[in-house]
């Protein structure tokens, strides 16, 4: 089997830079449960007296948080990552601009594919933004009308 030659390859994979091995492990670290986000929406539904799931894998989507007896499900989102219209934290790297662009793309492609296969089934969705978890006021106010809404 033949290979492409080094700067051939280098420059298909990434057009600005390499990845460093630094970024790489930052980049690794990140996970995708029990993030703070996700545990600050957790203890105020805990202190809202609900009691929940946590990311049951026989529904589409593999929702965060799910209260089975009313049919929710919530996705806690990380406004990088899902790219959250409008927050400051919704950012694109200077570098690999295209790799990651592809990326946020596919990333809300399938977040809207989730929700949508999760309400097709009959469950109420909401999305809860990372940046929303700073104003646990709000976040309860939000939280608590859409509990109340059937």
């Amino acid at each position: 089997m033949s290979y492409p030659p080094a700067d051939r390859l280098q420059s298909r994979s990434s057009p600005d830079k390499p990845v460093t091995p630094a970024r790489s492990a930052l980049m690794a670290r990140i996970g995708p449960r029990d993030t703070k986000p996700e545990m600050v929406v957790r203890r105020l539904l805990h202190a809202l007296g609900r009691r929940f799931r946590l990311h049951r894998r026989d529904l589409p989507g593999t929702p965060d948080i799910v209260l089975p007896g009313s049919r929710k499900a919530i996705f806690v989102h990380g406004c990088f990552w899902h790219r959250h219209e409008g927050c400051p934290k919704a950012t694109t790297p200077k570098t690999r601009s295209e790799f990651w662009q592809d990326k946020f793309d596919r990333n809300v492609e399938r977040d809207e594919r989730k929700e949508a296969d999760l309400r097709a089934a009959g469950w109420d969705v909401t999305t809860v933004w990372e940046c929303e978890t700073r104003d646990l006021g709000a976040l309860e106010i939000r939280l608590r009308d859409w509990l109340e809404t059937t």
